[in-house]
């Protein structure tokens, strides 16, 4: 299964994924450096990559649930919305975490909090690797029938003005 959003013949899911992604775990990496003797501002900071994270991921699941809502056969279908259960899931993890951080006036982490943030980066990464199937054409999760009758997937502009090019 491709995904149903593109820009340039690419799809836009795993684009956005990949930048919470990197928040998430440059904000895990900030915690841990914090814990071993940084100062506290590298704490704040991975506070900030930690909600810069949640709003590009909110992005990234919107995305996962067009593709997985305008999927084509019922294993193409099925995995777009294992892909959005684990996106939403990470999602909640983070936020979690971001809420409790902000109980403390420098926004750091608890050694406790670190496990719960290597968890949700461990999850954000397979999540990632799992969503990343539907960038890939040949993925094994559709029959050829179902890859056969499957429209072509529209470009971008044409999905947001609504008016088809001629080709």
């Amino acid at each position: 299964m491709q995904s149903r959003i593109r820009i340039s013949g690419h799809g836009i899911q795993p684009l956005l994924l990949m930048f919470p992604l990197g928040l998430f775990w440059m904000a895990f990496v900030l915690d841990l450096a914090t814990l071993l003797g940084a100062p506290a501002m590298v704490g704040t900071v991975a506070f900030w990559n930690l909600l810069a994270g949640l709003s590009g991921g909110l992005l990234a699941t919107v995305a996962t649930g067009f593709d997985a809502v305008t999927a084509i056969g019922p294993a193409a279908s099925r995995t777009g919305f294992l892909s959005l259960l684990l996106d939403v899931g990470v999602l909640i993890v983070f936020a979690v975490l971001t809420l409790t951080r902000t109980r403390s006036p420098d926004r750091n982490a608890e050694p406790a909090l670190l496990l719960l943030e290597v968890t949700g980066v461990a999850v954000a990464g397979f999540g990632a690797w799992f969503g990343g199937r539907f960038a890939d054409p040949r993925a094994p999760i559709a029959s050829r029938a179902d890859r056969r009758a499957a429209p072509a997937p529209l470009p971008i502009t044409e999905l947001l003005t609504g008016h088809r090019r001629r080709r």
